[in-house]
């Protein structure tokens, strides 16, 4: 029997707010073979202790912060975390990362996993060492933003500790509300954040001194050593994302055609040259500030005449750039840090505001809420209006006024105002700042995806757009199902090592394995590894399943579906996207209606032979 030899402490720290207890559990051995860590995990402890149709911001639900096996071990890009809970925003199985040091810090503690229940009367924050727990009074911090919250919270507990927070975005249960750590990181994706505030929890803080185990130091550094080679080695790793940061994308995707802008309506901005990631650096970029043990570094420190703080990040500078029609990369960068204070996600924002202006120019608004956007601006609301979304971020942030509709997210904001078809977005989840109009990979990538309209678990970009493996054919469809397939099922393994995607460009899922097997002792190679993946990909699709999602949801916008480009290099294409569904759903082992089947959940030990499929 395989036994693991390193890379966990196998503990769960489980904190009920109810009653302001809290108590450690062994994990079992068995468990973390299966589903390795971080997200793997979080979703199979999600799937087994949250009740089916659970409210999301109810007592029912948890909050998971899990590390991985490679946290806190000297290898590129392990410093991450992930959080798992049933998102408010879909209803799907909702999970984020993040990257700074709170990970390192997290694992530290000697456990492996934080798992939240409960809701606390009052607003509480979490202290946890490796010699105590500490569930604390946080009603002086209750309002305050994240890097206010964060600065008091180090003084009152350790300089050195890792913080993760909320602002007012997630006090106030924003549908689009992000969880922040050391300030400027997000968990962004999904909601999270209005989980946590829906737990009257403000923050969780955590350091310790205890050191990721493992038992052959000479094969885990070589192992090490091969990663840190690869990833150095690699253009996208070593030359472009150092040099530029991802707003290095901007000119890249603009120039294929495929560049979201003015709510989706077309594919090419004619300003993309003044939010580049050139731009950017030759005006705003400060300086490098790499998450913790990072070579890579895309992260920026950015400052402008009025303030300063960190990024954006390519999909920012998009959201509320070329999507709002926006030329203005000053006021992009402070939308974003308004953003970073008040805690919420910039794509959900940035797609919210951008729904809103079609909604606005085309006249589908009430005339009352036409007047109160019009005396908020002083003017008409269109696209290109710098000014809106400084104001729009702030009103979302502060729960006031507008900001309280686009605070719910472009699919219940296009609702609300009978208008759905304006919204972009897959299974409640917006769009990212990739067209598949331009890119029928991620077409099917984004159709599928298991947390919706996410870009980061079949990034197919990496070979349509910047030929990494490979180049191929964005417009054919031959290969793209079992492509997406492939690279859905590596991008689960990374996510529950708890890795940088950004790896990816450089590595290949034997590199994966051979690293994971040197720390825990558990020897596979890539195939095996991807079966791991496939595991956690479709545990995840029965936790969809159970929820009522169905095949219906595995779509996208109509727009997108039958309205194609009319200029620039993705002129006139159509996605055919029910056959690329179709042979999908074959190649997963799925029935025509995307329930997996029994042989198949018998396959990856999800399923006893003897058993009933009850998803």
């Amino acid at each position: 029997m395989k036994r693991i030899t390193g890379g966990y402490f196998g503990k769960l720290l489980r904190v009920n707010l109810t009653n302001h207890t809290y108590k450690s559990e062994d994990l079992p051995e068995q468990i973390l073979i299966d589903y390795i860590g971080g997200r793997g995990l979080g979703s199979k402890i999600l799937y087994d202790e949250v009740p089916p149709k659970s409210d999301a911001l109810g007592p029912h639900n948890i909050l998971l912060f899990l590390t991985g096996p490679l946290t806190g071990i000297p290898a590129p890009t392990t410093s991450r975390f992930s959080v798992v809970s049933k998102s408010p925003l879909t209803g799907t199985v909702g999970g984020s990362s993040s990257g700074g040091h709170f990970g390192i810090n997290l694992k530290s503690t000697g456990y492996d996993v934080l798992l939240v229940e409960g809701i606390s009367d009052n607003p509480c924050y979490l202290n946890i060492t490796d010699q105590k727990v500490e569930i604390k009074d946080a009603s002086h911090l209750w309002g305050k933003n994240t890097d206010e919250t964060t600065e008091l919270i180090l003084i009152e507990t350790s300089p050195t500790a890792g913080v993760a927070s909320i602002g007012p975005a997630g006090e106030n249960q924003s549908l689009i509300a992000s969880i922040m750590n050391e300030k400027n990181h997000a968990a962004g994706r999904g909601g999270l954040g209005a989980v946590m505030g829906s737990k009257k929890l403000k923050a969780v803080v955590v350091n310790g001194a205890q050191k990721t185990p493992f038992e052959n130091k000479e094969v885990v550094d070589d192992a090490i050593k091969q990663w840190r080679t690869f990833v150095g080695e690699a253009p996208l790793t070593k030359d472009v994302l150092k040099e530029y940061g991802t707003p290095a994308l901007v000119k890249v995707i603009n120039h294929y055609g495929a560049f979201p802008t003015n709510n989706f309506q077309e594919g090419v901005f004619n300003d993309a040259d003044s939010i580049s990631g050139e731009t950017f650096k030759e005006l705003y970029f400060v300086k490098r500030k790499p998450c913790s043990g990072c070579p890579i570094g895309c992260a920026r420190v950015t400052a402008t005449p009025e303030m300063d703080g960190k990024g954006p990040e390519f999909e920012t500078i998009w959201a509320y750039g070329a999507l709002c029609g926006v030329n203005d990369l000053e006021q992009i960068i402070h939308a974003n840090y308004n953003s970073n204070k008040y805690g919420f996600d910039t794509i959900s924002a940035g797609n919210a505001i951008a729904c809103a202006m079609e909604l606005y120019e085309k006249d589908f608004l009430p005339k009352e809420t036409k007047f109160q956007i019009k005396n908020n601006l002083g003017r008409d609301l269109a696209f290109g209006d710098k000014e809106a979304i400084v104001l729009f971020t702030e009103l979302i942030g502060k729960n006031e006024g507008f900001g309280k509709d686009l605070a719910l997210g472009s699919k219940r904001l296009a609702e609300k105002y009978g208008h759905p078809e304006l919204a972009m977005h897959v299974k409640g989840l917006e769009l990212p700042a990739y067209d598949p109009r331009g890119f029928h990979g991620m077409a099917i990538s984004l159709a599928t995806n298991n947390r919706g309209g996410c870009h980061l678990r079949s990034y197919l970009v990496s070979t349509e757009a910047l030929a990494t493996p490979f180049a191929i054919n964005r417009f054919e469809a031959k290969g793209k199902p079992g492509l997406t397939k492939l690279y859905q099922d590596l991008t689960s393994t990374v996510d529950s090592m708890v890795a940088c995607v950004f790896t990816s460009f450089a590595l290949n899922p034997d590199l994966y394995a051979q690293l994971l097997g040197s720390v825990t002792g558990i020897e596979q190679d890539g195939r095996a590894l991807l079966k791991t993946g496939e595991r956690i990909y479709n545990l995840e699709r029965l936790f969809n399943l159970r929820e009522g999602l169905s095949r219906d949801d595995d779509t996208l916008p109509q727009r997108l579906l039958n309205e194609p480009f009319k200029s620039g290099l993705s002129k006139g294409y159509k996605i055919q996207l029910e056959a690329l569904l179709d042979e999908y759903y074959t190649l997963r082992g799925w029935s025509r209606d995307g329930i997996p089947s029994k042989a198949k959940l018998v396959e990856l030990n999800l399923l006893a032979e003897n058993s009933e499929l009850s998803a």
